[in-house]
């Protein structure tokens, strides 16, 4: 895992001293890369590229970047890891490629020269983000992989085109111009985070997930970046594989399907425990990290290492539940356990780890395990997909119960939403509690929520509501595209997280949580041949009897006792309500005072201070909504301060955690 940067400049850029600045950007990345730099350039070509190292496979020099082949023709900055290297390895061997080392960097440039790079995508397994430079045609491909697990951001700034995985790096670039956009403060006010088709700096992209963006030095003059959506062309698509899906649907028969969900899951775990450097797994407990730990011993000739968190609040602990699973399996296993001054004391950073505006609460957990587990491997697995894929959201169960209420005409819905308005908190819970299956979660059982939800005029509008961290949703749903008719409302929600949720929150806040103490995190359940799997499951495999994951269920269940099987789900939260109300007022108050909101003029002065207030009373619970404006606040100050200071790099987060390595330059 590493971080990586580059400049193409157009024909029109001017001075060629402008590709000195990717050693600037680069050393912005300095905590995705501790182990080392490098800066490639062509100055007649008028391209260069940066690399931070975070040495996984194969330690030695040979798998440093940026790497050109041997004939000079490619060049490539790379962040990420591509698991069956070996495989396509032995294939290129055979095509008569010779290789000086053993990472997967070497490969990915043969793979590139042998099959050309759209053919070479779909060949790799894994997650990555990469610029590449092709001398001989003198085009720069940009690519990322197929569900956005790497970042990847990109600008044309005075007609060059600048990239970089994180945007603490764009913005040294001279000219870069920070406008706020304000309708991705408003998502992450509505949800927690920025989608992954904006971002917070107007005139900045991210390149799609699955898609790769084809750039010649001709294409930059005189274009701004959105010119260059038409650059842009798709090399996997999520939509064919949910086609694919209804087009060939597995047999109802649980044996098959049981069969083939641990071959494919076994495989993937194993394939994602290669690596050079010391590897464990994050281990909450909960089912679907159970699940990955439980293949990972299997597949072991020694304990894994495991690691969770510990709070003193037993609501949100589930340190107990984690040391249960490690005893039964066998697993050598830390646990940390946190008081709540502890916890808060990572709050004043968080706006420096996310570089966008970014306020779902459990990204202060996983900082916290992720800084913890560093002191022991460098690699972790992570659970992580297994509610996308497998229907393991309370809104996934929600859609299964709902469903023939949700087709009713819109008329009648917001006639029956109006009697749960005015309906009190304890009546609406007696009704929802009738309904079969578990109980609900308590935020889905407030009154206000369950009416938002009911008086949903479309299916867009309706996730929205589900997602909402407050109150109402006016940003753009990334829907169902047409030509895909899912027969379920849960199928089409779960599309919707994996199209928007997925991209947007869970792999942002895995990938800044991780990449801010030199951690790499892999994914098993979100390997994509286990998602093509996965959609071509009936719902009904899926969602049994008010609980989701059955097929994981059913594989896990040879693995732990029943008892860690029933175990309710339980979210990686922390008590943010009530630190608010605690030790974090001071804090929150200063924060969202008048003087400082009207600084910047984005947050509304008088209806902030109303749902502080209330939240300090006691009149409703506004943990989610305070939260979301805190943490946009909390940037805000670390980002754009003064006007002057808009350019300004904010710090970075590991910069007292590493001795300065040795930076190389290849020429």
């Amino acid at each position: 895992m590493c971080g990586i940067v580059g400049i193409l400049l157009g024909m029109r850029a001017g001075d060629p001293s402008r590709l000195g600045v990717v050693h600037q950007m680069a050393e912005t990345l300095r905590h995705r890369g501790p182990d080392g730099g490098g800066i490639w350039r062509d100055i007649a070509a008028g391209v260069a590229f940066g690399h931070r190292r975070l040495a996984i496979v194969d330690l030695s020099a040979s798998g440093r970047q940026p790497m050109l082949t041997a004939d000079g023709r490619f060049a490539i900055t790379y962040n990420g890891e591509v698991y069956n290297a070996n495989e396509i390895r032995g294939e290129l061997e055979d095509l008569g490629y010779r290789f000086r080392g053993h990472s997967d960097t070497e490969v990915i440039l043969a793979a590139c020269d042998a099959f050309g790079v759209q053919q070479a995508l779909r060949r790799f397994v894994g997650m990555f983000a990469f610029g590449l430079w092709d001398a001989r045609d003198r085009t720069l491909y940009l690519a990322r992989d197929r569900l956005g697990k790497k970042p990847l951001y990109f600008a044309v700034i005075n007609n060059a085109l600048l990239f970089a995985s994180e945007l603490r790096a764009l913005r040294m670039a001279p000219g870069f111009d920070p406008q706020i956009d304000p309708a991705a403060i408003a998502a992450v006010l509505g949800q927690g985070w920025v989608p992954d088709c904006d971002c917070v700096w107007s005139g900045v992209m991210k390149l799609p997930p699955g898609t790769v963006l084809t750039v010649q030095a001709m294409d930059l003059d005189n274009c701004n970046t959105g010119d260059l959506r038409s650059r842009i062309s798709c090399w996997w698509s999520l939509d064919e594989v949910v086609r694919d899906g209804l087009r060939n649907p597995l047999p109802d028969s649980s044996t098959d399907v049981d069969a083939e969900l641990e071959q494919l899951l076994t495989r993937a775990v194993r394939e994602r425990m290669v690596a050079d450097v010391p590897l464990g797994a994050f281990l909450s407990g909960g089912l679907d990290s159970t699940t990955v730990v439980a293949l990972m011993q299997a597949q072991a000739s020694r304990p894994v290492r495991t690691f969770t968190i510990g709070f003193d609040d037993d609501e949100f602990d589930e340190a107990a539940a984690a040391a249960a699973v490690a005893r039964h399996l066998g697993t050598d296993h830390t646990e940390l356990r946190l008081s709540p001054a502890e916890a808060q004391s990572i709050i004043p950073t968080l706006a420096n780890v996310w570089d966008e505006p970014f306020a779902d609460e459990s990204q202060i957990p996983t900082l916290l395990v992720s800084r913890m587990a560093r002191r022991h491997v460098t690699v972790a697995l992570s659970g992580d997909g297994g509610d996308e894929a497998f229907g393991g959201y309370w809104r996934h169960i929600l859609a299964m119960r709902f469903e023939t209420v949700f087709r009713l005409p819109g008329a009648v819905r917001s006639v029956a939403a109006g009697a749960l308005r005015a309906m009190d908190s304890d009546r609406l819970r007696a009704l929802v509690d009738h309904l079969p299956g578990t109980a609900l979660p308590t935020h889905l059982k407030r009154l206000p929520k369950m009416a938002q939800v009911l008086g949903a005029p479309d299916e867009d509008t309706l996730y929205d509501r589900l997602l909402a961290r407050g109150g109402s949703t006016s940003w753009t749903s990334n829907g169902v595209p047409p030509g895909i008719h899912l027969p379920s409302l849960a199928d089409r929600i779960m599309l919707r997280d994996m199209r928007r949720y997925l991209p947007g929150d869970i792999l942002v806040k895995l990938d800044r949580a991780s990449m801010a103490v030199s951690l790499e995190a892999r994914c098993p359940l979100l390997d994509h041949r286990l998602l093509e799997f996965a959609w071509r499951l009936p719902i009904r495999q899926k969602i049994r009897y008010g609980r989701g994951k059955w097929p994981l269920r059913r594989l896990l269940s040879r693995h732990v006792p029943d008892d860690i099987l029933r175990r309710p789900k339980h979210g990686f939260d922390v008590p943010v309500g009530d630190w608010l109300t605690g030790p974090l007022r001071p804090w929150a108050e200063d924060l969202l005072t008048e003087t400082r909101l009207r600084r910047y003029g984005l947050l509304d002065p008088m209806s902030v201070r109303r749902c502080l207030e209330r939240h300090m009373r006691g009149q409703g619970d506004h943990a989610y909504q305070l939260w979301a404006m805190l943490m946009v606040q909390s940037w805000l100050d670390a980002n754009v301060a003064e006007p002057s200071a808009c350019g300004a790099v904010p710090p970075d987060p590991a910069q007292e955690a590493f001795a300065q390595p040795q930076l190389w330059v290849v020429q």
